[in-house]
């Protein structure tokens, strides 16, 4: 590799310490309660770091030149570096403000960028779960959950109440359409017509033993 110039490392540095102020500011944003500024911050963070050069960051002690090194499985392992770790939080981060504001897809979305940079972030795993409780997927939600209380027994408690409460929501929901569909019934043979049934349920807001951590 050759060697970068001092220009280029300076650059570098700079667009990284300006990253580094950037989560922080959405950190802050987030503790306020200002969701839209925290969010602001962390996009404009991503786009300081995603657009660093690797080279350019080995040439400032961030990451190796080395080969990768390789698992017992023969799988090459992934070096996490500074840079890695800031994004990875980052889109944690962002999953929160997206509950805050009840986007479900959105908070999956970045749940699933989180957890691709770190597969054991229980955070990013816990925000999952609940977006995809909140989408319908229940099964797939409670498989998550139990995931984590495999992975990390500590969290047990609280998948346990967030398992609970999907299934309540899920009961909740059931209980609406069968309801929805006797009442269609009853119409069709008092009309004759066909009408079309429209699902008006709302999403659920999360109660507080599944609202958000501090950010990270």
């Amino acid at each position: 590799m050759s060697e970068q110039s001092p220009e280029i490392r300076s650059s570098v540095e700079v667009k990284l310490g300006i990253a580094k102020q950037k989560k922080e500011s959405g950190d802050q944003a987030f503790k306020q309660g200002d969701v839209k500024a925290a969010l602001l911050s962390y996009h404009e963070s991503l786009m300081y770091l995603l657009g660093l050069d690797k080279n350019a960051l080995q040439s400032i002690g961030i990451g190796s030149s080395a080969p990768p090194q390789k698992d017992k499985d023969g799988k090459e392992i992934k070096e996490k570096t500074e840079v890695d770790e800031l994004i990875e939080k980052i889109y944690a981060n962002m999953s929160a403000c997206h509950m805050k504001n009840g986007n479900w897809q959105r908070m999956l979305d970045t749940a699933n960028k989180a957890l691709a940079k770190n597969e054991n972030n229980y955070k990013a795993m816990f925000r999952k779960a609940i977006a995809l409780g909140e989408q319908g997927f229940y099964e797939k939600a409670y498989k998550l959950l139990d995931e984590i209380k495999e992975k990390n027994p500590s969290e047990a408690a609280k998948c346990d109440a967030e398992a609970s409460r999907l299934r309540i929501v899920d009961t909740k929901k059931d209980k609406a359409n069968k309801e929805k569909l006797k009442g269609f019934l009853n119409r069709e043979k008092k009309t004759g017509k066909v009408e079309e049934v429209e699902d008006n349920l709302r999403p659920v807001t999360p109660p507080p033993s599944a609202q958000i951590e501090e950010v990270v």
